[in-house]
């Protein structure tokens, strides 16, 4: 038998804590509670937990700090979860490197789906560079990374290079949320002003109107107003 995934808990209200780990355990989750950023990082540590979900309020630190933190040795799959709404918020955090953000209140499904997503690209990362050059493909789109070639059903779709390493950035790390300083670094480089998006939010534009059938009802590429963008998750 497989072993169970293991989902470390970060969050100082018990409540909170117990009510997830109650509904994660009943779908088969191995389930560790910390009520303190610091028994957190020791757990993280020691346990080396598949997925962290993190509450940034907590009492004896701020868990930006924590992400910070961890994310200068670990790579474990890390989703916020908090009732910090503010884009801001969800900037910073996805920015320090949280893979995912979900804001308090939230309902189990929703909750299950963004673990399943984090496992799936844990799965990914942990596989070979010749795996990591599988093609992406959801729906009808696939994108052939070692040809270059993104087609749509029998239809090729003609981007331009920047057009091109926009998609592929997003659709490498699809059904996560990318900001878009993040996007603008990793496409145009460090200098790049990441306060004006407009370059950003024309390319994308024209990307839509390539890719999308109707793009004012995306299927493919979603924003996240004021955050950033997200591509469907393929349908590996």
């Amino acid at each position: 038998m497989a072993s169970k995934y293991c989902i470390l808990v970060i969050e100082d209200e018990k409540s909170i804590c117990n009510f997830i780990s109650k509904a994660l355990t009943a779908h088969d989750y191995k389930v560790v509670c910390a009520y303190t950023g610091k028994d957190g990082l020791s757990l993280i540590s020691s346990l080396c937990p598949d997925i962290i979900l993190l509450d940034l309020g907590l009492p004896d630190m701020d868990g930006i700090n924590i992400i910070h933190s961890v994310r200068e040795w670990s790579s474990n799959q890390l989703i916020v979860v908090s009732a910090r709404s503010k884009e801001s918020d969800k900037v910073a955090a996805l920015d320090a490197g949280a893979d995912d953000y979900i804001s308090k209140p939230f309902g189990i499904s929703e909750l299950l789906a963004r673990i399943r997503t984090s496992i799936r690209h844990s799965n990914k990362s942990n596989t070979s560079s010749q795996s990591a050059d599988r093609p992406y493909h959801a729906l009808d789109l696939t994108i052939n990374y070692q040809n270059h070639v993104v087609t749509r059903g029998d239809t090729v779709i003609h981007l331009t290079p920047i057009e091109y390493k926009i998609v592929t950035y997003l659709a490498k790390n699809s059904g996560k949320v990318h900001t878009y300083s993040s996007i603008m670094q990793h496409v145009w480089g460090p200098y790049i002003d990441v306060n004006n998006t407009k370059i950003l939010r024309v390319n994308m534009a024209n990307i839509r109107h390539k890719i999308e059938l109707n793009p004012a009802a995306p299927q493919y590429i979603f924003t996240e107003i004021e955050v950033g963008y997200r591509f469907l998750d393929d349908s590996e």
